[in-house]
């Protein structure tokens, strides 16, 4: 069984992947993100494009390494929180 936070780290490792080349579409929900993991995916990509911007030739360590860092603070207590899409 896949863990919350390794299902979030792939979902969102993906999509910051999809959405850095230019190839991501719609919105979280389309995505199949919840909203606290696309608040997640927008901190990685704004990392990725900024260290793009500095040279650095692969970003995919920087996207999996913030992207497991924000699933496992958002999981860290077992769950995101109450209510829907959270």
């Amino acid at each position: 069984m896949t863990s919350d936070v390794d299902l979030c780290t792939k979902l969102v490792g993906h999509w910051s992947r999809e959405v850095l080349d230019g190839r991501g579409y719609g919105d979280y929900q389309s995505m199949g993100l919840s909203s606290g993991q696309y608040d997640i995916l927008r901190e990685v990509v704004a990392s990725a494009r900024a260290a793009e911007r500095q040279g650095v030739a692969d970003a995919g360590r920087l996207i999996d390494r913030e992207a497991r860092e924000g699933c496992v603070a958002r999981y860290r207590s077992g769950g995101p929180g109450k209510g829907p899409w959270r």
